[in-house]
């Protein structure tokens, strides 16, 4: 099989017989033709570099007396250039999203609720130990990866109060979960734009049961 490449390649070379006009036509599809096939590799690069960032391993939902609560556990490296940075003291957050929503047939969707959840990993030079920081709790490790395995994920989290979800209705959650640039040191902000080579992020749709567990899992 000749591959799309060499075919492009070999667009437009003059053949007996073509006059000059018949060459330059090829010439201009060998062209459009490499343009189009240069785009599509990149695309496919894109997506799978999108698809590599951080893995879902697990994901729940349940309601109690004290509202809707949401589980969850990720799997992720630690960018180089991120783990650079943290080593020369700059600390690194990471946020998770969720918000719930009720299906509305005759409009758009009902926000019931959104939470925020921040995690905030921090190098300590002077007793060598990594702390991770969230909703007021503090937390030391003596290794990297203890420190991560502290952030990637969460048990029992409350993502909305009884009232905010009632028996009747269907609802939803929108889940995300990140490496969040957005609270680097200005600095780094304006210095790199988006910084290279820290894309950690994932987005999920979750459909709930009537029971409010987790029912399928979109935005694979």
């Amino acid at each position: 099989m000749i591959s799309p490449l060499v075919f492009a390649a070999n667009i437009g070379r003059p053949t007996p017989g073509g006059g000059a006009l018949k060459y330059l036509a090829g010439r201009w599809v060998q062209t459009v033709l490499a343009l189009f096939l240069s785009l599509l590799l990149l695309g496919v690069t894109q997506g799978v570099a999108r698809a590599d960032g951080v893995e879902l391993t697990q994901i729940s939902t349940a309601r109690s007396e004290e509202g809707l609560e949401l589980s969850f556990s990720t799997r992720f490296d630690l960018p180089p250039s991120a783990e650079e940075a943290l080593k020369k003291g700059v600390p690194i957050y990471f946020t998770a999203e969720a918000g719930v929503l009720r299906y509305r047939w005759y409009w758009r969707d009902a926000r019931a609720t959104r939470s925020t959840r921040t995690w905030r990993l921090a190098w300590q030079p002077l007793t060598r130990q990594y702390k991770v920081s969230t909703g007021g709790l503090n937390q030391g490790y003596a290794s990297l990866g203890e420190a991560l395995t502290a952030l990637r994920g969460v048990s029992g989290w409350r993502i909305a109060e009884p009232k905010d979800v009632e028996d009747e209705g269907r609802y939803y959650v929108e889940f995300s979960y990140r490496l969040d640039t957005s609270q680097l040191p200005r600095p780094m902000q304006i210095g790199l734009g988006s910084p290279q080579g820290w894309g950690l992020a994932l987005e999920r749709n979750l459909s709930l049961n009537p029971d409010f567990s987790i029912r399928s899992l979109g935005g694979q």
